[in-house]
């Protein structure tokens, strides 16, 4: 038995930065929160994310339970589709982690230190269900400063890329997570941590993880900065002849 979601009704929308994409914001989300943090803890196996490719994740990872993916996902669906104007589309797949924030400061490599997206697909969606103590620190966005870009697509992409590289070799970010301005990016918008909120954001937008306790992270599930790392894709649907 997993947690059932309890509050979609109860959602609600904050804009980000110029080109204000929606922010979908839901607390006390589901049911018996601390249920998903012993699974996390008692019945789940982790193991340090992929590096390379678009994994940026600065930790470990380990599958969700299908049923409270499927419940949630189910659940987020209308109102993805009516916040986000969706037409014309229908859900195709859900993945969902729990994960967990574990590289020092000093270990993190150049492209943990700065924004991601997650994909240019602007029919995926990040879901981010908070199941920690609040002072580990939310979820930030970010617009690119010389481009003005704060989604990024496949036609932004390779501006975008280019002069990121240029100006990450003229100045290269410090060590450590990320924890607001910096030369090449500016702060559009801070969500705070809290014990059972659920976040829903495009995933093509700039954002990065706010970890404000970095010397408090742990490999427990119970005592580091545990969170349920959904992406629910759409796709078109194709006219019936």
């Amino acid at each position: 038995m997993t947690p059932c979601p309890t509050a979609i009704a109860s959602a609600r929308i904050e804009r980000i930065g110029s080109e204000q994409e929606p922010l979908l914001v839901l607390d006390e989300a589901v049911t018996e929160p601390e249920l998903l943090v012993e699974i996390a803890a008692s019945a789940s196996t982790f193991a340090d994310a992929a590096t390379g490719g678009d994994n940026f994740y600065p930790g470990r990872l380990a599958p969700a339970p299908l049923d409270y993916v499927g419940a949630l996902s189910r659940a987020l669906d209308p109102l993805i589709r009516g916040h986000y104007d969706l037409r014309g589309v229908a859900p195709w797949r859900a993945s969902c982690n729990f994960a967990l924030a574990t590289l020092a400061p000093e270990r993190l490599g150049l492209a943990q230190r700065i924004p991601h997206v997650d994909t240019v697909d602007p029919l995926q969606f990040a879901v981010l269900h908070y199941l920690c103590d609040p002072a580990f620190g939310g979820t930030a966005f970010y617009r690119h400063r010389s481009t003005g870009y704060e989604t990024l697509t496949v036609d932004r992409l390779e501006t975008y890329q280019s002069a990121l590289d240029r100006e990450l070799e003229a100045e290269p970010p410090q060590p450590g997570y990320i924890a607001g301005d910096t030369a090449q990016f500016a702060l559009t918008h801070r969500t705070d941590c809290v014990f059972n909120r659920v976040i829903v954001y495009r995933s093509c937008l700039l954002h990065s993880g706010q970890i404000s306790r970095p010397e408090a992270l742990s490999v427990d599930p119970r005592k580091g900065r545990l969170t349920a790392n959904i992406f629910l894709t759409y796709r078109p649907v194709r006219a019936t002849p």
